[in-house]
């Protein structure tokens, strides 16, 4: 880890920790293991960082680890406490929170996925809001051109988004 990362790194514990802290408190009920579970959860991020795509959503990782470390935590406390104990509430705002970031990660892996010049025709249509005839003007190609890479970039986003299908069409499609 160089240390432009080792910066990223500490700017991510610094402004995370304790928010994700709090979100732990909410599984496991007590602020010592909701701590432990979070250091577990970034000391696994230290771990994989070079090992992870580098446009990776830290912030997503290290909720979805923390969940994860926090379940795992319950299960073997079952003695202590049961999932079924955790608030209704807690489930229905954490699956929404968690079913967005997955998406907006998978999105994100998926149009950077894309060969340079269909990603960036499909950039300034869907994300920009650009018209085709705008773009084939910006970047000096025709309408036809512009159209092709559009089909061919919703075409591959399509396949790499399977499991997201029904949001993705939702999104992109309209």
């Amino acid at each position: 880890m160089d240390s432009a990362e080792l910066s990223i790194f500490e700017k991510l514990f610094k402004e995370l920790f304790k928010p994700l802290t709090g979100f732990a408190c909410q599984y496991v009920k007590d602020l010592d293991d909701a701590k432990v579970v979070v250091h577990d959860a970034f000391v696994a991020l230290w771990e994989k960082w070079n090992t992870l795509p580098q446009d990776t959503n830290y912030q997503s990782y290290l909720y979805t680890a923390v969940r994860n470390r926090c379940l795992n935590l319950l299960r073997d406390k079952k003695n202590t406490i049961t999932i079924d104990e955790v608030p209704e509430h807690v489930w229905s705002e954490l699956n929404t929170n968690l079913e967005t970031a997955e998406l907006a990660q998978a999105i994100d892996l998926a149009i950077n996925s894309l060969p340079e010049k269909c990603r960036e025709v499909f950039e300034l249509s869907r994300l920009e809001g650009l018209k085709y005839s705008q773009i084939a003007d910006k970047m000096n190609i025709s309408e036809k051109t512009v159209e092709a890479q559009i089909t061919k970039a919703l075409k591959l986003l399509r396949d790499r988004l399977g499991e997201f299908l029904g949001l993705f069409l939702f999104l992109f499609l309209r």
